[in-house]
């Protein structure tokens, strides 16, 4: 049972509160729109909690969106010790599971039982993507990127020489969350070919 009057329950909830506070420094491969320096993974969680109460009618499924925005929040908060894995570092994949399985039991961790417990399952639900709303949530954190590239005239697309058919390939699960929202962005990223943001696939 929770209660209002523990102190060590308080401690431990301010502790997790400042160590998420790192997350405004974990820096990810996407440019901000303004282009003036790279974004990072708190104003990015932020970015994707708007966008799923905003674009909600277009999930594939019905969706519980207190959940979504839940999932949203907290599903890169394993940055701060695993770090932002760049989605086409082929490298980097390897071990990114075991990197952020790791920073889930200790960022979590910090808190009262039953709300590590909540938290860790908003995590592990959103990885696991079988449910509705973590199909969704995904979509979403997959869409941003391609929003930030096309209105960066290509960002990060262009500095890592990212070629349409491998966009195509690392997004093509959007579909799962949203056809419609998948099917919007396909016509983005062949306008983004269009106009030379993204290079054409060889």
């Amino acid at each position: 049972m929770t209660t209002g009057s523990d102190p060590e329950r308080l401690e431990k909830q301010i502790r997790f509160i400042l160590e998420i506070d790192k997350l405004k420094s974990i820096l990810r491969r996407t440019y901000l729109i303004n282009e003036r320096r790279n974004e990072n993974t708190a104003e990015h969680s932020w970015h994707i909690a708007v966008m799923a109460m905003l674009l909600a009618e277009y999930s594939n499924e019905p969706i519980d969106i207190k959940r979504v925005l839940m999932m949203a929040l907290v599903h890169d908060i394993v940055e701060i010790d695993a770090g932002d894995t760049f989605v086409y570092d082929v490298q980097g994949a390897l071990d990114k599971g075991d990197r952020e399985r790791a920073a889930a039991e200790r960022l979590f961790g910090l808190l009262p039982d039953d709300q590590a417990l909540d938290l860790r399952g908003l995590w592990d639900e959103f990885e696991a993507r079988e449910t509705p709303e973590a199909r969704f949530a995904a979509t979403l954190d997959r869409l941003i990127p391609q929003l930030h590239n096309y209105h960066t005239q290509g960002g990060s697309w262009r500095e890592h020489d990212i070629t349409h058919d491998r966009v195509v390939a690392k997004n093509a699960p959007m579909e799962e969350g949203s056809t419609q929202l998948w099917e919007w962005t396909r016509r983005l990223l062949d306008d983004a070919v269009a106009k030379g943001f993204l290079r054409k696939t060889p």
